[in-house]
């Protein structure tokens, strides 16, 4: 290659190095060739020379040129590298690289050559020719900041060595990638480095001067302070809180401290820097201003700039200074320490000593000497390991003796208390010198507490002290054991006892009664708000609450009345993080008894949690266990509990929450779970809602929404269940939003509190289901809503709703939305009208009479239109309004609000101007019999249906007359005998005489409910003789219709009427009936009578009837019967003649059949309809007394 050429891998630094390099060679050396000044003489392989370009001669010249003898020179580590690197012997040049590296001589050159990711990426485009790369040419494969993985399968010769290179790489890459990270780190450490040169003077003062003025904290800043605030929460046991601080800062990793991104060991933890940060503060030094007055004459001369090298020295003096100073006090410190130490060492050595001989005797008597009286000597007293404030009657320290002095304990056993000293323990000593003369005194063990000491009498004895231990080992004491250790220890301070209480309570409870654990919950708790130690109060609570295997009502209550007294204590960072997690342990309990406690738990103490805990953690809790958990009262308590927290969460986002929860509630399978829902959830929610503004907007709407598409999709089958649980909420809701009307009156801010407030009317509003719904709790007083009331009822009669849109919301949307909803409602359904009904009730007795009488009264009238030149009109062409149901919630749900006799005329003549416009128009009568099964479920309205029905008796329309006998046919089942017989009976008979045949018919199936259900003979008599009448009056013969419903009468009162009645006028009649319908010509008339006959027999089979009735009419009747059918219905006639085959049988075998096998017969007999309506009223027997046969009563 030429010296000209251009070297790719070298920078244009490093040419020009190279440059002057190669010109001080030539300089130093002359007589050298240009070629030889600069190529290598290291001895090369012909493939190295090749590489390098180079012809032998020219190498040879170089080598010739040298002196005999003398050593080539040593060839520069840099231009190696850079041949290797032009030669593209890369894994060679990697291996110098790794070895200089390791050797601490690394070359800028490799260095830069290998963290250039860009010497590695394949080049698309074709090089120039003298930058061409070798074949052996890299590919880059994944790597991000220096070599790739590298495919040398490919390139090199030996495949072998494919995996052992590629380790190589990938170890390189690594050492690379962590010295880029720590370079990293290195730098941004630099860059978040907070010095005071780089704050102004004059802000440097503000901070120290007004701490509350400080500087933004910086992100890596933060960073530290999270991981270090996240330790110390961890470190101190709160779980909860940490996991909360962790959830508020997912982009940081509290695991590693490497993530904070400073290139600094971890600080100490928070509490550490809190105990040094006294060490560091400096004491502010008060100054003040002072001003002095100097000749002028007396001022020198000073020098205007000093020299910069005469300050540098001044303070490098001073720091010398104080270094000095430094390290003298470290040299006493030290000094200090050390004879501490020693002096501790030898203290322990005492005490160890003086404990061993504590109760070792020492008899060295000589003298016999009549002993002088008894002294004292106050010995100090044991301080034990635990806290120093313990009494310890095991053993004791005495004061250091000399060595003429040896101490002794005489009676270290008899601890007598003295009244007047109750803290402090004394034990007697007797003390020998060495003068031979022994003196007993009463040695004293004072208490920390109180310095005052006990004395002990020692008796005038000669016993040796060794021979008072021995007779003193005879009281047994058990002081090696954990129980005996604590008996031993009498603790005189709080803490003591707390910590006392802490060990000794965890070995207490299990040996108490399941019945009398209770009676510890005082002592548990106390110690647990008491005790230092966080893990023995986890301990202590975690106790409280599996304290009772399956506690009872009343001991969850005593524990759940220590909760809250402990919460109160103790403060809400406390309750979250000890009581809390004891809740969530137990929340999947086997025992629902302990579920249960969690569930009220959580409600007790929500008043005393922090509120994000309230509507987060505790909030998520009772959810789970709503909808996980399967015992119903377990659930009751959550949704009151859950009822509660809706009093104290104040974060709206979570109102969709509340509000699922709420329909959650709603369609639980348990009636507890409804009940209290309605009690408790309902109305917290909705005070809530209130405060939201969304009652009106979202709540209430949404329930109609639901009731309307329940309506809908009921057309092929309603689910009653559903709408009335819809229907419930609605009511339930009915208290707060009068509530809000009346808060948000025009008349609002006039309401106060003046002289003598009127009594609220009893009657005024429904009774509320729950304290909750009642609408002074919810106002806040009694005399506040009486003075609202008032104003309301006035501003109603004479200013109207004008700018009232609560109130205005109500009339144009709630009640226009209501009225529609209605109007969709099946009047068949019985249970559907009553809840509808009930709702309008307690809508109009909650706003009250002025508001039922003028908006709500006239929005139904101008619907149902019952105006006097609206009834020819409806009698004509048919009123389709009134054959819905909203004539039965009109009548039943606004109409019987108010019981004034105003509002009984309007409720009368409703009800006459229904039946009489139903019965001119031929519609349908099942919204006036609704209207009549609802008014007559409740006895105060009997008298006014008779009044409405007499009212048809003797309208001069046979329509009118027609509807009123059907409509006594409901009435008769619950009304009272007299009532009966006074009024429904004559009104009965009165028709059963009426020219028009139709009236008369009407009439038969009141007559037969009317011997269904009375007991009076004489009633029963009357009615048997007009049944009589009806089918022996020879008018009657032809009447068809008459026959099918006498013939349908008998067969649905037959089973339940009196079995003289049926025995003597049922079944022989049936037996006529049955004769005549063989000889009716007219096939159709022939088979209604027939089938009606068979549903009669099929009902009377299952009743006891005696062999005689068999014979004589019940086996003949059949046989008739059998021959209709052949003719006219052959599958009834297959069961008629079993029919006909087991009455034979039971006949033949002169046996009588027991109910129950009756029963059997029957359900083998009858059609497969039969069958099912049979099965269908035995699932719905109960067990109120009611008749056996009732069960065979047939659907009207």
């Amino acid at each position: 290659m030429a010296a000209s050429s251009v070297n790719p891998f070298l920078s244009d630094s490093d040419e020009e190095s190279e440059r002057k390099s190669r010109r001080g060679k030539e300089v130093g050396a002359p007589g050298l060739p240009l070629s030889a000044a600069h190529v290598p003489t290291l001895p090369l392989s012909p493939q190295q020379e090749a590489g390098f370009g180079y012809s032998g001669g020219g190498v040879r010249e170089a080598a010739v040129g040298l002196p005999l003898g003398a050593e080539p020179p040593r060839v520069p580590l840099d231009t190696i590298a850079a041949q290797l690197l032009r030669d593209q012997y890369i894994l060679t040049a990697l291996e110098f690289h790794t070895e200089l590296q390791e050797a601490g001589r690394e070359l800028p050159r490799l260095r830069d050559y290998f963290s250039n990711p860009g010497n590695f990426e394949r080049h698309t485009s074709t090089p120039p020719k003298d930058l061409a790369p070798a074949p052996g040419q890299l590919n880059r494969a994944g790597s991000i900041s220096t070599l790739d993985s590298l495919d040398f399968a490919r390139y090199s010769d030996d495949g072998n060595r494919e995996t052992d290179e590629r380790v190589a790489v990938l170890e390189f890459e690594l050492r690379k990638a962590k010295e880029t990270i720590q370079s990293l780190r290195a730098n941004l450490t630099q860059a978040a480095a907070f010095t005071e040169n780089d704050v102004p003077l004059q802000e440097r003062k503000n901070y120290k001067s007004s701490p509350e003025i400080q500087e933004a904290v910086k992100p890596l800043e933060k960073r530290a302070l999270n991981f270090l605030v996240n330790e110390y929460l961890l470190k101190i046991n709160y779980k909860l809180t940490s996991i909360t601080f962790s959830d508020e800062n997912d982009d940081q990793d509290f695991e590693l401290w490497d993530d904070v991104g400073l290139n600094i060991p971890k600080p100490p933890d928070l509490l550490q820097m809190y105990r040094e940060y006294g060490s560091h503060a400096t004491s502010s030094k008060e100054m003040k201003d002072v001003a002095v007055e100097v000749e002028p004459g007396d001022l020198e001369v000073l020098p205007s700039v000093q020299e910069p090298a005469t300050l540098q020295h001044l303070q490098l003096e001073e720091q010398t200074k104080v270094v000095q100073e430094l390290r003298d006090q470290l040299h006493i410190l030290k000094n200090e320490k050390i004879t501490l130490t020693m002096q501790i060492r030898q203290l322990k050595s005492e005490i160890e000593e003086l404990k061993r001989q504590s109760f070792a005797a020492v008899a060295t008597t000589t003298d016999s000497t009549v002993h002088p009286p008894a002294m004292t000597e106050q010995v100090p007293e044991n301080q034990t390991v635990d806290s120093g404030e313990y009494l310890d009657i095991r053993s004791f320290e005495r004061n250091s003796c000399s060595e003429e002095k040896e101490v002794s304990t005489s009676c270290p056993i008899d601890t007598i208390t003295n009244p007047s000293r109750p803290s402090a323990t004394s034990v007697t000593v007797t003390t020998l010198t060495t003068k031979n003369k022994k003196e007993t005194e009463p040695a004293i063990v004072c208490s920390q507490s109180a310095h005052e000491p006990v004395q002990f009498d020692k008796p005038n004895r000669t016993l040796s002290p060794a021979f008072h231990q021995a007779l003193l080992s005879f009281c047994r004491m058990a002081t090696d054991s954990r129980l005996g250790a604590e008996v031993s220890r009498i603790a005189d301070s709080e803490q003591c006892v707390m910590l006392m209480l802490g060990r000794c309570l965890p070995h207490i409870v299990p040996n108490v009664l399941l019945a009398k654990r209770e009676e510890l919950i005082p002592l548990i708790l106390c110690t647990a708000c008491l005790h230092p130690e966080p893990k023995e109060r986890d301990q202590l609570l975690h106790i409280l609450f599996n304290l009772i295997k399956r506690p009872d009502d009343e001991q969850r209550q005593m524990i759940l009345t220590g909760c809250v007294a402990f919460a109160r204590h103790v403060g809400p960072t406390r309750v979250e993080a000890e009581l809390l997690p004891q809740c969530w342990e137990q929340i999947n309990h086997k025992y629902p008894e302990r579920r249960l406690l969690v569930a009220e738990a959580c409600g007790a103490l929500a008043p005393y949690l922090p509120k994000e805990i309230r509507s987060s953690l505790v909030l998520s809790m009772l959810q789970q266990m709503l909808t996980e958990d399967k015992a119903d009262l377990v659930r009751e308590a959550v949704i009151k509990s859950l009822g509660i927290i809706m009093a104290y969460i104040d974060d709206p986002d979570k109102y969709l929450q509340g509000f699922e929860l709420q329909m959650s509630a709603l369609n639980d399978p348990s009636e507890r779970v409804i009940n209290a829902t309605h009690q408790v959830f309902l109305p917290a929610f909705a005070a809530w809602t209130t405060e939201l503004g969304k009652l009106q907007s979202h709540l209430i709407p949404t329930l109609l929404s639901n009731i309307e598409k329940i309506l809908r999709d009921g057309e092929h089958g309603l689910d009653e269940h559903k709408l009335h649980l819809h229907l419930s909420a609605m009511q339930s809701l009915i208290p707060p939003l009068f509530a809000l009307v009346l808060k948000n009156a025009p008349f609002a801010s006039k309401a106060k509190l003046q002289g003598e407030v009127p009594q609220i009317e009893v009657t005024r509003f429904p009774r509320p289901a729950s304290p909750l719904q009642d609408v002074a709790t919810i106002i806040g007083s009694r005399e506040q809503l009486s003075v609202l009331l008032q104003l309301y009822d006035n501003q109603l009669e004479h200013e109207g709703t004008t700018g009232w849109e609560n109130l205005l919301w109500v009339v144009n949307q709630l009640l226009p939305h209501l009225i529609e909803t209605v109007g969709k409602i099946n009047v068949t359904s019985t249970s559907c009208v009553h809840d509808f009904s009930r709702y309008f009730w307690r809508l109009c007795r909650t706003f009250g009479k002025i508001f039922t009488n003028t908006k709500v009264k006239p929005q139904f009238q101008e619907i149902l239109r019952l105006s006097e030149e609206a009834v020819d009109v409806s009698a004509t062409a048919g009123n389709g309004v009134l054959t819905k149901a909203t004539v039965p919630i009109y009548a039943t749900g606004v109409l019987t609000c108010y019981n004034q006799e105003e509002d009984r005329k309007l409720l009368v003549g409703f009800l006459e101007d229904v039946m009489t416009t139903l019965s001119l128009s031929h519609a349908p009568l099942d919204s006036l019999k609704a209207s009549f099964v609802e008014l007559g479920a409740n006895p105060a309205y009997h008298e006014l249906l008779l009044t409405v029905l007499w009212y048809g008796v003797v309208h001069t329309s046979a329509l009118v007359r027609c509807t009123a006998a059907r409509m006594f046919e409901l009435l008769v089942k619950g009304v009272n005998e007299t009532l009966v017989a006074q009024r429904v009976v004559p009104a009965l008979i009165t028709l059963s005489s009426d020219p028009e045949i139709s009236v008369r018919i009407a009439t038969i199936p009141a007559f037969g409910t009317i011997m269904e259900t009375v007991t009076q003979r004489e009633l029963l008599e009357r009615v048997k003789m007009q049944l009589a009448s009806f089918l022996e009056d020879p008018q009657y013969h032809d009447q068809h219709s008459l026959h099918v419903e006498i013939i349908k009468t008998f067969g649905r009162v037959g089973p339940n009427a009196e079995p003289r009645f049926r025995d003597e006028f049922v079944l022989p009649n049936l037996h006529k009936l049955a004769i005549s319908n063989n000889q009716q010509a007219i096939d159709t008339k022939r088979l209604d009578i027939a089938i009606q006959l068979f549903e009669a027999y099929s009902a009377l089979s299952c009743c006891f009837i005696s062999e005689e009735l068999m014979v004589c009419h019940f086996l003949p009747g059949l046989k008739c019967l059998r021959t209709d059918m052949e003719h006219l219905s052959p599958e009834h006639e297959v069961i008629l003649g079993s029919m006909i085959k087991e009455c034979e049988q039971k006949v033949e075998n002169r046996t009588v059949q027991e109910p129950q096998s009756s029963m059997s017969i029957a359900a083998s007999l009858v059609s497969e309809d039969t069958k099912t309506r049979f099965l269908n009223k035995m699932g719905q027997l109960s067990t109120s007394g009611a008749m056996l046969a009732n069960v065979f009563q047939r659907k009207k």
